[in-house]
């Protein structure tokens, strides 16, 4: 870049500007999608990142984290697995937003192209398969938490520009 020139709009962000973090989940997943927001808390609440999901998104809102809600009904869920998971590692590939998969129930990933990616809680064991719930959760909060530190200690020239709402989940709609 020559003397004098400005960089990309996209590549000037603020060292602590909060973070939009989109959810994807199957509906049949609402409880616990519910519990891991609850655990992000802390946070949004310190406007850290701002959460989304599909009952609460604004058209063009930046992506810069996408969290999958994994389960059974999430991997059969032509929706979320063929869609919603297909854009989301499309944007992680890109460089234009990271992508970690939070297993809720039993299932086999492994197996799926989100396989590769490191899961949250510890070791990808199911939230469910935790004998206090609660310890699990938190062991996401702590994963989302070093994600979002890490993210934002980036300096200028490593961000790249975060995908938009629209651009990675066109016409979100009902799934199962």
């Amino acid at each position: 870049m020559a003397f004098g020139t400005r960089p990309p709009k996209h590549a000037v962000q603020p060292p602590h500007r909060r973070l939009n973090v989109f959810v994807s989940y199957a509906h049949r997943d609402e409880r616990l999608r519910q519990e891991v927001d609850k655990h992000l808390s802390v946070l949004r609440r310190s406007k850290v990142i701002a959460t989304w999901h599909d009952q609460r998104i604004s058209p063009g809102q930046e992506i810069d984290l996408i969290l999958l809600l994994v389960s059974p009904d999430f991997i059969h869920s032509d929706y979320c697995y063929l869609r919603e998971m297909n854009h989301a590692l499309e944007r992680h590939r890109r460089g234009q937003a990271r992508v970690i998969p939070i297993i809720l129930r039993p299932v086999d990933w492994i197996r799926t192209p989100i396989g590769k990616l490191l899961a949250l809680p510890r070791d990808g064991k199911p939230v469910t398969s935790w004998s206090k719930r609660d310890e699990a959760f938190l062991d996401v909060a702590t994963g989302v938490r070093r994600a979002v530190e890490e993210m934002r200690s980036l300096t200028p020239l490593q961000v790249r520009r975060p995908a938009k709402v629209s651009d990675a989940f066109p016409r979100i709609r009902s799934r199962s």
